[in-house]
């Protein structure tokens, strides 16, 4: 039912986690199955170890961004339960492994994500180097036929960036399985409050300064 590995990369403790029983049920995407399922034991851990650019580490915002805050999400709740009642070490632990194991939309957790230079435009400019760009997207759920990139963000309410950063896990994954943005959407959160959005900005692949704040 839960697979999962011990991805041996900087930055964390990264138990990457899928839901298989859900995966079957949920995903109508071969390519996104496919990928979840590869990444148990082909992620290319080079990548990661190669001291390229991270997502978490984006510090500028994106132009135009219609984002919207929710109060009393589902995600919300299952948040504080999790830090009511998961035995796990962390807050980041206990969310995800709560959410894979109760949640009936969330289908794996820590999921493996890079971005090539060549991929889009401009990506020296916007990152200060050539490396992919790495990142671990905290919760991946299945709602409504959309793919939701969540990330947990403790006092969520406070950051700056974090749309920044879902934003490019979710080109990331695009990238990663050739499924198109408009399949996807985008959010972070924690116990009290989800801020989400839709991905629109550039689905061209072209990118411009301009286009970020």
């Amino acid at each position: 039912m839960i697979k999962q590995t011990y991805l041996q990369h900087p930055g964390g403790q990264y138990f990457y986690r899928i839901h298989g029983i859900k995966i079957d049920r949920l995903v109508v995407w071969n390519a996104l199955k496919s990928y979840l399922h590869d990444m148990l034991d082909k992620c290319p851990d080079a990548y990661f170890n190669d001291n390229g650019p991270r997502c978490s580490m984006a510090k500028f915002k994106l132009a135009d961004l219609d984002l919207k805050s929710i109060a009393g999400h589902e995600v919300n709740s299952l948040t504080k339960n999790a830090l009511k009642y998961s035995n796990e070490d962390t807050a980041h632990s206990k969310v995800e492994s709560y959410m894979l194991e109760h949640d009936g939309n969330t289908i794996a957790v820590e999921v493996p994500l890079w971005l090539h230079a060549n991929e889009i435009g401009n990506f020296k400019e916007l990152f200060k180097d050539t490396k992919p760009l790495t990142g671990h997207v905290d919760v991946l759920r299945i709602e409504d036929g959309k793919i939701w990139i969540w990330d947990y963000k403790p006092n969520a309410h406070r950051e700056k960036f974090a749309a920044t950063q879902i934003y490019f896990y979710t080109l990331m994954m695009s990238k990663r399985t050739g499924i198109g943005m408009e399949h996807f959407r985008c959010g972070y959160f924690d116990d009290k409050n989800a801020f989400v959005y839709k991905p629109e900005l550039k689905m061209s692949g072209s990118y411009e300064l301009k286009d970020f704040i």
